[in-house]
């Protein structure tokens, strides 16, 4: 099986990559050493890449259904990783750079995946940056990573997706008054059942129920890893992660786990209004889209077949 750059990961004992310790956490836009999933990037032909990432147990994202296996929000986090680090350590990009997803797509290959030891999983990636685009000055304006992850020698996931990068000055021309707007703020609210929706604990729910729908209200706007850095918009984690409680929600609980899954954004989402996430199952595939002041702000699909392929 070949991955989306046409090679599959080297074998794990060959690779030459280290899980020793992480990358800077800077160089990953995280706070927290803890949430810092990537231990080591190395070049190879150009535009091409070998990383290594650590997927602890202990994550906060990790599931407690008794089946040993990650969370797919890690295959996306680890994309997120590297869209930043590829860029901020080869690509000439500045550090202070704002970064903004586009669109991301993700496939699990069921079956392959590995099961979590007691120090987690060492997982491998071949990435490939394809279409960097560069702005008149020079600095780069796009990049496109596509990404295989291997574990014990076998491919069992792969994604792909598309980033911008803004300096400062450019960042604050599209953001306007919304620069440095403030974050969601706790308050009592109806929230749908933890077993419904899928998640570990209380805290991990970042919906509510309002106004007879489901709007994007954090339980723990705190949260370690949804909420690890300031931001001043909701960050595509979060809504990637409210998206799929909406599908476990609307479902009756019946679709919990993702195997692949698409989502792109059309503009920011703001921490106010409370913006509303809207879900339809069908069969195996649930549709979504986050609304705010009636606009679509970002929309995708969740896939729960059996084939890991991205719908």
């Amino acid at each position: 099986m070949t991955n989306v750059a046409g090679e599959a990961p080297a074998p794990d004992g060959d690779s030459g990559v280290s899980w020793s310790r992480t990358v800077p956490r800077e160089l990953v836009h995280r706070t927290s050493v803890a949430e810092v999933l990537l231990t080591d990037v190395r070049p190879g032909p150009p535009g091409r890449f070998l990383a290594a990432a650590c997927w602890p147990r202990s994550h906060s994202t990790f599931p407690v259904d008794g089946t040993g296996l990650h969370s797919p929000l890690l295959v996306v986090e680890t994309l997120r990783q590297l869209g930043i680090y590829l860029p901020l350590r080869w690509y000439g990009v500045p550090t202070n750079s704002h970064m903004l997803i586009d669109d991301l797509r993700f496939a699990l290959l069921p079956g392959c995946e590995p099961q979590a030891g007691h120090g987690g999983t060492e997982v491998l990636c071949t990435v490939e940056a394809a279409d960097p685009r560069r702005r008149s000055d020079g600095s780069l304006a796009t990049l496109r990573l596509d990404v295989a992850y291997g574990a014990a020698g076998r491919i069992f996931a792969r994604a792909r997706g598309g980033a911008r990068f803004l300096s400062d000055e450019r960042y604050a021309a599209v953001r306007g008054r919304r620069l440095g707007a403030g974050s969601f703020v706790a308050a009592p609210a109806e929230r749908p059942d933890l077993g419904v929706l899928g998640a570990s604990r209380p805290a991990d729910v970042l919906v509510a129920f309002r106004d007879g729908a489901l709007a994007i209200e954090p339980a723990d706007p705190r949260h370690p890893f949804y909420f690890d850095h300031v931001s001043d918009h909701v960050p595509g984690m979060v809504l990637l992660e409210a998206a799929r409680q909406a599908a476990a929600q609307a479902s009756g609980g019946t679709l919990l786990r993702p195997v692949s899954g698409r989502m792109a954004a059309s503009r920011f989402t703001e921490y106010d209004p409370p913006a509303r996430v809207e879900a339809v199952p069908h069969h195996r595939t649930c549709v979504f889209r986050v609304r705010q002041g009636g606009v679509p702000t970002a929309y995708g699909v969740f896939g729960y077949g059996p084939a890991g392929e991205a719908p």
